[in-house]
């Protein structure tokens, strides 16, 4: 049995304050997520194509679609 006092904390990140925007330590934040949700499920929809799994790729590659929309829209906000 454990004391409910005796949970385990996350070491300090060393900043103060904490992250601005409430990310976990080490995320990357939501540019970098999606960035990384396009590449992947680029390559899932190549592999769903090869194998014929004709709506899994569409689905797929409307998620890659939706992911690069998002990312260059906010490469726009940042360039303002």
């Amino acid at each position: 049995m454990t004391k409910t006092g005796d949970r385990r904390r996350r070491a300090s990140s060393g900043k103060v304050g904490g992250a601005a925007n409430d990310e976990p330590p080490g995320d990357g934040g939501p540019d970098e997520a999606a960035i990384f949700i396009a590449e992947t499920v680029a390559a899932l929809a190549g592999l769903a194509r090869r194998h014929r799994l004709v709506m899994l790729a569409r689905l797929l590659e409307m998620t890659q679609m939706e992911a690069e929309e998002r990312i260059r829209l906010r490469g726009k906000r940042n360039l303002s």
